[in-house]
């Protein structure tokens, strides 16, 4: 029996009593329900009355006078929790809406929940009801049971680890021992609402904690129906189209404290005051996470994801020491470049005169315009930039290899080792069940279940990928739109310069037109890139919605795989040009390439002297760089903004007049994509720092440092912002671990051709060890430069202005041509085709040494610790040992039993003892 306050103060008696399991003829989407018998003093309706004025609704308590504190998780009688809150609103359309509300809460009720409701009058806005839902222990105990929920049935006798030497180093780093590990270790199995004395149940109303308590409700809530009794309008369930609809506003579980405040019940948790104090905020990035306590706070899903963004900084920590190490050297050996000292040298690039880089509008040049930029190339472009390219395609191997093993060791100690069938076919989609009219046979279960027939999957699946591909379309359509605007600019940053034999083309004093264009083209991409991303996310998730995925995993893998591809080619594509497509196909003055050909008069790119890779660099900082800030604006500045004027008015109002309901019903609502948005920004910049990180040494390092930020703007976010999400399983990362590796593959292959094509390394390597005869760089600028005729140089090509000195009769040009007195002159020297044969070289020698090693590591490094899997199977065997002790004990006790009462005849007994034994088996 257990008390609740009456209407009348007086205490009233409920009684619970569990009818049979009933279920309905509608396939998977039938809810085990429980039926509650009221009894009491009172002679109203169905025994329980809200405290509303208008007439009340099935399962709705009434009581006298809101207790002095509202900051609780309970209901009035202080002992019940709150598993989960709906709220809503009176409008136009208000009976329409009541009679929603009235059909699903009493189905809710039937369902076995128990309701009360907080009248619009006791809310801050005088606007908004709030419908509070605890779960009993047989609501509880049967849906775990469905759910295959693991509770613990024996505390695990398996010791945390072993000592390390010098473990005193990382006390700094530590948490406290309550705070890392909020609950003892167990042995668990799935619960058996049929052997609750198996499992280690020593009070019920804590047994399961409030992440599974809400978890289950919300269960229920996504497949309950609003329909009345007697009809079958499958459209009409779940919560998700009642909020949709309008029906409620919102629906969540219940933090359990204020972030800044332990709880005043000594029965509430405060898990997230002792997430806030240890974890949110920003003096404790130095710490480990309480990755335990996340996952019983939030579930393991958010668990799983804050452990890979932990574990991904954690190593990018090596691979930021190595870049910095490369970027230094290149500091520290900035004077002993050669080739930036003869382009800088007013005798040898001060008189050498370039041929122009577009058609009418840009002069001739001096090669000693591009000294800055030469300069700044080598701080990236030098030797170690090769070791750090090799050492990155092992580094992500080893990442990828021991993060596997980090996720074995999750799955087995957060219970996830055998989730993922039961994932499968326990997380159907709602939708799912609501849109798919059509039936069918499970040839397993022999159950009818409903399906998507083949021609309507087609059509759908069509319709996806038609739109995907017009999306890719018009991403490269935008990037051709940039290139031109490259073209088109260069030409107006180079006319500027009206006397460029005096002042060096130069804009400004440090600002050539090369990178003029290049900034202001990155910039240009940016901007484009986060406008299509802001309008495809849309699209993406209309038309994964649009396809109907029958399960929560299959959804979230099919958005993954849509979004990734469109935010590659969108994030990417514009480096891929410059990486690979740049100055590659600029052809000679005897005969220009165009981009669009002749009529055009847009000549293609050329790279600057000292090559493309400081303009790859420049691309990919604007680009990763503006990703970064852009997020970290969105997800920490706009949101402290908006809710800062909420946070005040909730810290200075006390708490028996601002509820635990309304303090979080004024926060943010965490959307089930909320984590996939997570998990796509990382895997961007993990693209950034693998693809292109040739360029660029320092992009770990960026990445390290708002990795660190993002960990702890994310969990002020969840701490303070969100209101508690629904805890849900996930034993792994998902679709994004197979992109990760996809990725890490392809960033071999594009560091490979960055330092063939793009790098100048492999052109001075040669000339070093070739063609060099003092065995030094010296010459090799004027060796790098072919000659042509200025006479021979077409009139369209020529500058407008009329400045050129007669006494200057050639121009050079990037590339190995023979000059105009060779047999052959303009084609191509043995030299190019020397260089040409070393890139290819270079190329297939640096992928199959970095494959070598990677496949051997990958090898090396089982994916599962030796010590879990010893762990798993202990684990069996002692669930096998326990189980049989439990039944022969059962059995014991049930033959004593019939010895006792009256002895039944002799055939009797024998098949009684046949059926136990039976149920033993």
């Amino acid at each position: 029996m257990r008390r609740i306050t009456g209407k009348n103060k007086d205490e009233t008696l409920i009684e619970l009593q569990s009818a049979a399991d009933s279920q309905t003829a509608d396939g998977p989407a039938t809810l085990t329900a429980f039926r509650i018998n009221l009894h009491s003093d009172e002679t109203s309706g169905n025994g329980i009355n809200s405290s509303s004025e208008r007439a009340p609704l099935p399962g709705h308590t009434e009581t006298d006078k809101l207790q002095p504190n509202k900051d609780t998780v309970f209901f009035r009688d202080g002992v019940r929790r709150i598993d989960f809150v709906l709220s809503y609103v009176d409008d136009k359309d208000g009976e329409k809406k009541q009679e929603r509300r009235r059909a699903f809460e009493a189905n809710l009720e039937k369902a076995g929940l128990e309701l009360e409701t907080e009248d619009k009058v006791d809310s801050k806005d005088q606007k908004t009801y709030f419908l509070k839902l605890h779960a009993p222990w047989d609501v509880l105990a049967a849906y775990a049971d469905v759910l295959k929920i693991k509770v613990p049935f024996k505390e695990s006798d398996i010791p945390h680890g072993q000592d390390v030497p010098l473990e005193w180093l990382t006390h700094p780093f530590r948490l406290p021992d309550n705070i890392t590990r909020p609950q003892p270790d167990y042995f668990t199995y799935p619960f058996d609402k049929a052997k609750t004395d198996f499992f280690l149940i020593s009070d019920k109303d804590t047994f399961f904690p409030p992440s599974t308590r809400n978890r289950i409700v919300f269960y229920i809530l996504a497949r309950c129906p609003y329909y009345n009794e007697g009809r079958k309008d499958r459209d009409k369930t779940g919560i998700k189209r009642l909020l949709s609809n309008g029906t409620y506003t919102a629906a969540f579980p219940l933090h359990d404290c204020r972030y800044w405040k332990r709880a005043r019940n000594a029965e509430c948790e405060s898990e997230r005051f002792n997430l806030y104090r240890h974890w949110a905020r920003f003096l404790c990035f130095y710490k480990v996470q309480p990755l335990n306590l996340i996952r019983k706070y939030y579930g393991e899903k958010i668990g799983i994801y804050f452990a890979w963004l932990g574990f991904y900084t954690e190593m990018l920590f090596f691979a930021a020491v190595m870049g910095l190490i490369c970027f230094t050297y290149g500091v520290l050996s900035y004077d002993d470049n050669i080739s930036s000292k003869e382009i800088c040298d007013p005798d040898i690039g001060g008189n050498i005169m370039m041929c122009p880089l577009c058609d009418k509008k840009c002069p001739f040049w001096k090669l000693n315009s591009t000294c800055l930029s030469s300069w700044q190339s080598h701080l990236f472009d030098n030797e170690g930039t090769v070791f750090f390219a090799i050492f990155m395609g092992i580094w992500v191997t080893l990442f990828l290899e021991f993060w596997k093993r980090r996720q074995a060791r999750l799955e087995y100690e957060w219970d996830l080792v055998d989730f993922e069938e039961e994932q499968q076919q326990l997380q159907i989609r709602p939708e799912f069940e609501i849109r798919c009219t059509n039936r069918r046979l499970n040839k397993i279960t022999q159950e009818m279940e409903p399906y998507l027939p083949v021609t309507s999957k087609c059509a759908r699946f069509c319709l996806s990928g038609a739109t995907v591909l017009f999306w890719i379309s018009l991403i490269l359509a935008c990037v051709i739109g940039v290139i031109a605007y490259r073209l088109a600019v260069y030409a107006a940053f180079a006319s500027i310069i009206k006397d460029p034999m005096r002042k060096i083309q130069v804009v400004g004093r440090f600002i050539t037109p090369q990178l003029a264009t290049s900034v202001t083209a990155s910039c240009l991409n940016f901007v484009i890139i986060m406008i299509l991303n802001y309008f495809y996310e849309q699209v993406a998730v209309w038309i994964t919605d649009m396809e109907i995925p029958k399960t929560h995993l299959e959804y979230e893998n099919r958005l993954t795989m849509k979004m990734f591809l469109f935010q590659f080619v969108n994030c990417y594509s514009s480096c891929f040009y410059v990486a690979f497509f740049k100055g590659k196909f600029v052809g000679s003055p005897e005969k220009y390439s165009y981009m669009f050909g002749k009529w055009t008069e847009m000549r293609n790119e050329e790279c600057d002297p000292g090559g493309c890779l400081i303009e790859l660099t420049t691309q990919l900082v604007i680009v990763m760089v503006g990703k970064q800030l852009w997020g970290n604006i969105q997800e920490a500045l706009l949101p402290l903004i908006r809710n800062w004027w909420s946070s005040r008015r909730g810290r200075h109002n006390p708490e028996n007049h601002y509820s635990r309901w309304e303090q979080d019903h004024v926060l943010q609502n965490f959307s089930q994509l909320g984590l996939f948005y997570e998990y796509l920004e990382m895997v961007i910049q993990f693209g950034f720092i693998t693809l292109f990180v040739a360029s660029f040494p320092l992009a770990p390092l960026l990445a390290l440092c708002n990795n660190i930020l993002e960990i702890r703007v994310d969990a002020w976010k969840f701490t303070t912002q969100f209101r508690r999400p629904v805890a849900s399983k996930a034993r792994n990362i998902g679709a994004w671990q197979e992109i990760l590796n996809a990725v890490a593959i392809l960033s071999v292959v594009t560091n490979a051709f960055i330092m063939a094509f793009t790098s100048d390394m492999i052109p001075r390597m040669v000339y070093l060890y070739a063609y060099s005869k003092e065995n030094s760089m010296r010459g090799y600028v004027n060796n790098s430069l072919s000659i042509y005729n200025v006479s021979e140089i077409s009139p369209k090509n020529m500058p407008e202005d009329d400045w050129f000195d007669n006494s200057t009769s050639t121009c050079r040009y990037r590339d190995y041509r023979h000059p105009p007195d060779h047999i052959n002159k303009y084609t191509h020297t043995m030299q190019f085709w020397h260089i040409l044969a070393a890139k290819m070289a270079f190329i297939i020698i640096m992928e199959h040494v970095v494959f070598v090693v990677k496949f051997f590591v990958a090898w090396m490094i089982p994916d599962v610790p030796s010590d879990v899997k010893a762990r798993i199977k202990r684990e069996r065997y002692l669930i096998q040992e326990y189980l049989h002790k439990y039944e022969v004990e059962k059995l014991k006790m049930q033959l004593s039993a019939s010895f006792i009462t009256e002895p039944p005849s002799e055939t009797s007994l024998s098949m009684d003892k046949h059926e136990v034994l039976s149920e033993c088996l």
